[in-house]
This record gives structure tokens, C-alpha cells and sequence, in this order.
């Protein structure tokens, strides 16, 4: 199994084969409109089955949490790097998101957060974490009705949050 490492501000570590929690904040905590958090919610399914199979993500106003796991790039039969598929997201998003609300500048913190999940318990706990997100931020009362929190894969989650 191949393990990369690389390091911004902050280190990542990227495990082969293995699923992976990431959140990512926009600059300076800027509150997404309805318009750029749906942008930001295609984007993170628009890659699903190519760079990465999607576990679960969800657009909240100022953050995006994603369960991913990283797929063989078919090209260079080689894993997308975690910075690969973040790029992707973030800068299709930013670009995208700036165009059709006719704004300058930066959308994304230049950092994420990551973290590899070793066992079914912790991605079952950070699934849970994800789907209860909106609730615990007031925003629907039930996770099934927060429209920017996306269920791609062959994992479906079924923990009620």
C-alpha cells in the first residue's frame, strides 16, 4: 500500500485504498449564497467515479465536509493525489462560483483539513458527523431535508442523525 505525504501550511497524509474526511472553509469564513453552495455541491459529485468515490458531502454556508475515496488516475494508473482532487473541487468551484455571481477573489482557504479513516467505525461515526451538520446548525430539523448534502456511492448511509 502506498502512503504519500505532503505539507502545505499544515501535513497530509494520503493512505491508498483508504477512505478519507476532508473539510475545507472559505476565505475568511465568507458565507456561501444558496446559488455558490449548490456550485460547490456539483462540483463535489461531479468527480465521483472518476478522481474519487464519494461517500457523503455536505455544503454548509461557510464549510464543506467529504468522505472520499481516492481512485486509480486511468491515465497514469496511479492514485489522484488528495491535492489533485481538492484542486479539482475547490478550484472548478471558485472559478465557477465568481463567474456567475460576477465577484473577484479568493472563495477557498488555501488549506484543508484531512484525516484517513481506518475502520468502519470511524467512517460510520464520521458519516453520522456529516449528516447531523445541518441539524446541529439549526438549518433543517431532519438531515434528509438539507438540499446541499450529497450520497454517492455504493455505501449509502443509513444512520438517521
Amino acid at each position: 500500500m502506498r502512503q504519500a505525504f505532503y505539507r502545505r501550511q499544515l501535513p497530509h497524509l494520503q493512505r491508498d485504498y483508504r477512505p478519507h474526511f476532508v473539510t475545507f472553509c472559505t476565505h475568511q469564513r465568507w458565507i456561501l449564497p444558496n446559488s455558490a453552495r449548490q456550485i460547490v455541491q456539483d462540483c463535489c459529485l461531479h468527480d465521483n467515479n472518476v478522481k474519487m468515490s464519494l461517500y457523503v458531502s455536505v455544503v454548509m454556508p461557510d464549510h464543506v465536509h467529504m468522505i472520499f475515496t481516492p481512485l486509480i488516475n486511468q491515465n497514469t494508473q496511479e492514485i489522484h493525489s488528495l491535492a489533485n482532487i481538492m484542486d479539482a473541487v475547490k478550484g472548478a468551484s471558485s472559478h465557477k462560483i465568481n463567474h456567475t455571481s460576477a465577484r473577484k477573489g479568493r472563495v477557498w482557504q488555501a488549506e484543508s483539513f484531512d484525516h484517513v479513516l481506518r475502520s468502519s467505525e470511524s467512517l460510520d461515526a464520521k458519516v453520522a458527523y456529516i449528516l447531523a451538520n445541518p441539524v446541529r446548525r439549526g438549518l433543517v430539523s431532519r438531515w434528509e431535508d438539507y438540499p446541499w448534502l450529497g450520497r454517492r456511492s455504493e455505501r449509502s448511509p443509513t444512520t438517521s442523525a
